[in-house]
């Protein structure tokens, strides 16, 4: 039943929602980019809360202005059930159950070296990660701190002009 909301919002049948989907996907990514899931999730659970707070807030006010009796702005989700049957996540624990064990078994076969040229493949994917990683933090630290204690005089040497001709810096 979701496979036709999610071939909509793919093709961009409703610009709206795809937009909305895709804007806040990409907030996602760029939040964990510089911070932690942890931090995100946080962040993003107190943003929802206040804009829920500030709308029930809202509504609640204007309700009270008008003298009208609309009842609760969010009944209609309150009303709906958010329970997970056993069914449901016996499924889907099996299906993570195997899918682990698939893994385990996977990898069991390229450490312990059953075929060589799968082994050989991983060493070679593990290794081409492993110098990507340490080439981008040569160039980083190659790069940017010896750039720190020049930025750090071109600092101090503006503070000294704006203070020598009375400029608050």
């Amino acid at each position: 039943t979701d496979k036709p909301k999610l071939l909509e919002l793919l093709h961009w049948r409703d610009v709206r929602a795809s937009g909305l989907v895709l804007g806040c996907s990409l907030f996602l990514l760029l939040s964990l980019l510089s911070c932690s899931i942890i931090s995100v999730l946080s962040y993003s659970s107190l943003g929802l809360l206040s804009l829920t707070l500030s709308f029930r807030t809202y509504r609640g006010v204007l309700q009270a202005i008008q003298k009208s009796d609309e009842g609760h702005p969010f009944k209609r989700y309150l009303a709906q059930d958010v329970f997970l049957s056993k069914d449901v996540v016996q499924r889907h624990s099996d299906m993570v159950l195997s899918r682990i064990n698939g893994a385990l078994k996977e990898l069991r076969r390229l450490f312990l070296v059953e075929d060589l040229i799968d082994s050989l493949k991983l060493t070679n994917g593990l290794t081409v990660l492993f110098k990507k990683q340490l080439t981008a933090d040569l160039i980083f630290s190659r790069n940017f701190f010896p750039a720190v204690p020049f930025l750090d005089s071109k600092i101090s040497r503006k503070q000294e002009v704006c203070l020598s001709r009375g400029i608050l810096a």
